[in-house]
């Protein structure tokens, strides 16, 4: 061990490799307290080269890596195990911009950028960068990468598989693939990128991305609309699609029991009470008061309920925040059984009505909390209330998952749609996808880490 933090010490220095148990907390408790380890140390490196010879040297000492962005994973993708052996490498360090190209509508960053920090140079370009996160102020580049990440605007721009133009991955042996590509064009091949987005670092580790930018709309119209089932949602999306076309830049659904929620902690924000809620909004180039009286005048056509329009930037984000804060309104709220599903944006209604009565047939006095991204499909579907006084919840979860993911994929759907799999769902994951993919992916992973070194203990490992 004192060689091996000696040889770590000579790569990064002395004081980027932590180990006493203050400097090395914040890195092993995941972002919603389910795991929590102990590594045998945390490293911070500085460069790729750092990152090489460090993958370098575990790989030469069969020491197990756990690479690390900004700890913000909902399912323990990113935390250590309990065994001392595991060597966390956190990325923080590795922020810098290397290059950004506006003709190309391209940026280079390295992983250990904050989302938030590239969204802000972006805009001071003149550009967009489109991925939008609830934990964009701590979440880096290199995690949103390893999840796919999706957030709020993937609708109009997708994932951060369609927004990756080309990747810098340290391979397990210390190899580095060099692809920061700007193309947006390259028949030369395989494109290898797409083995390591997604893949939640057990394949390499990347450390630096060009992502795609895009011109800053100048224009927004933002509506928050009530109408009255699900099926009336999905609708009315198909509808502004049909009208707006690729303007259409989100659509935001929340139940009833969410909009209640958000009545009780954030009394008199919200403007009505519906059986659902849409939040909807289009951007584009020009005048917002323009495009705002498109919608105003495509809305008055449709015979909703009710619906409020967003006249200023200021009526804008207070929309917004009522969807941001439904997150952390159910937290207060207390504790739920948390789903990161993706459906055909068509057979959400279904899902719901189906799901509901067969979690409402095993669990009496359940409560629903479905919201999300209804234009791509996403929904987070949270269940409580399992039992009447909601405790002893999380001894239901295995017969609640059951129930809600063999209906998602009775739907063609999938149990993941932009939270990953981690340690959470891995042993889900081993029921549901399909076996020759499962077998593939654990191909790719025996050919990449033979040893088994990269991110140990998450879905590609061996069952």
């Amino acid at each position: 061990m004192p060689d091996l933090l000696a040889d770590l010490a000579a790569i990064v220095g002395a004081g980027h490799v932590l180990t006493l148990p203050q400097d090395t907390a914040p890195y092993t408790l995941d972002y919603r307290r389910r795991y929590q380890g102990q590594p045998l140390a945390v490293v911070l490196p500085g460069s790729t080269a750092e990152v090489a010879a460090l993958l370098r040297l575990c790989q030469h000492q069969q020491v197990a890596v756990v690479p690390q962005g900004g700890n913000t994973s909902t399912c323990g993708a990113a935390t250590p195990d309990n065994t001392g052996r595991q060597l966390v490498i956190a990325m923080q360090r590795m922020n810098r911009l290397r290059a950004i190209d506006t003709a190309n509508n391209s940026i280079t960053v390295e992983a250990g950028m904050t989302l938030a920090v590239l969204q802000q140079l972006a805009v001071e370009a003149g550009r967009l960068f489109p991925l939008s996160l609830a934990s964009e102020g701590s979440c880096q580049i290199g995690g949103n990468l390893s999840t796919n990440a999706g957030g709020l605007a993937v609708l109009r721009y997708g994932t951060m598989r369609e927004l990756a133009l080309g990747l810098e991955v340290v391979l397990p042996d210390g190899r580095v693939l060099h692809q920061l590509s700007g193309l947006r064009k390259d028949t030369s091949g395989l494109d290898v990128k797409q083995l390591f987005i997604g893949a939640e670092g057990q394949l390499g580790l990347i450390t630096a991305a060009t992502l795609k930018l895009f011109p800053l709309p100048g224009a927004h119209a933002t509506a928050w609309l009530g109408v009255d089932s699900s099926q009336a949602a999905i609708n009315l999306l198909s509808a502004l699609r049909q009208a707006f076309g690729d303007r259409l830049t989100t659509f935001e659904i929340m139940s009833q029991p969410c909009q209640q929620l958000l009545e009780k902690y954030h009394p008199g924000q919200l403007p009505f009470i519906q059986p659902w809620a849409v939040l909807a909004e289009l951007s584009d180039s020009g005048d917002s008061h323009q495009l705002q009286q498109l919608l105003v005048d495509w809305l008055a056509t449709q015979n909703l309920p009710d619906g409020v329009l967003a006249h200023s930037e200021a009526d804008r984000q207070q929309l917004w925040q009522l969807r941001e804060a439904m997150s952390e309104t159910q937290k207060r709220d207390g504790p739920s059984i948390k789903h990161d599903i993706g459906l055909p944006s068509s057979a959400i209604p279904a899902f719901l009505e189906q799901c509901a009565t067969a979690l409402s047939r095993a669990f009496p006095t359940v409560r629903i909390i479905a919201f999300g991204h209804a234009g791509d499909g996403n929904l987070h579907y949270n269940i409580s209330y399992t039992r009447p006084d909601n405790a002893h919840l999380f001894e239901d979860e295995d017969s609640v998952n059951a129930i809600v993911y063999d209906l998602v994929y009775r739907h063609q759907g999938t149990l993941a749609a932009e939270h990953g799999i981690g340690q959470l769902k891995g042993h889900w994951l081993q029921r549901y996808q399909d076996p020759t993919a499962l077998q593939l992916m654990r191909g790719i992973k025996q050919l990449l880490d033979p040893l088994g070194l990269m991110n140990p203990g998450k879905w590609l490992s061996p069952p």
